[in-house]
């Protein structure tokens, strides 16, 4: 089995709305929250404001600790020819963006990045983390 230790923030505006990227890889593709694998060695928060800067432009101030997420991902779910299962062990932090401008990620596995109102969210094609994390931060059921 595989692991894959991620590291996501969940950061909304003054309007409410909630920054989310757009997953594009390997023919799936979703919305999801900002984050992502976390590299060897790299602490945790500091790979939620790498990857939040990276896959939005925003430079964020991570906050609390929201939750952790443990999912196992069969093997045939995963990707076409995945030899084994994957762990998931995801990290969910509150933050703010302190900096930075909206603007799509150039060369990584998200491709666009925008902002969405809860009611937009709702209707959108995503990847399960995006309800875990909206779950953690209380602003869903």
């Amino acid at each position: 089995m595989d692991i894959r230790v991620a590291a996501y923030a969940v950061i909304t505006d003054a309007e409410g709305r909630v920054l989310l990227a757009h997953w594009n890889e390997g023919g799936r593709s979703g919305w999801t929250m900002p984050g992502g694998g976390i590299d060897p060695g790299e602490d945790p928060i500091d790979a939620a404001r790498r990857e939040v800067d990276e896959e939005t432009g925003y430079e964020a101030r991570i906050g609390a600790l929201l939750g952790i997420d443990s999912q196992v991902i069969p093997a045939g779910k995963r990707f076409p020819g995945a030899a084994s299962p994957l762990h998931a062990l995801r990290i969910i932090y509150r933050a703010e963006t302190v900096g930075g401008a909206l603007r799509n990620e150039a060369d990584g596995s998200t491709d666009e990045a925008r902002w969405f109102s809860l009611t937009e969210v709702a209707a959108l094609r995503r990847v399960s983390l995006v309800d875990i994390s909206l779950r953690f931060a209380g602003l869903i059921d």
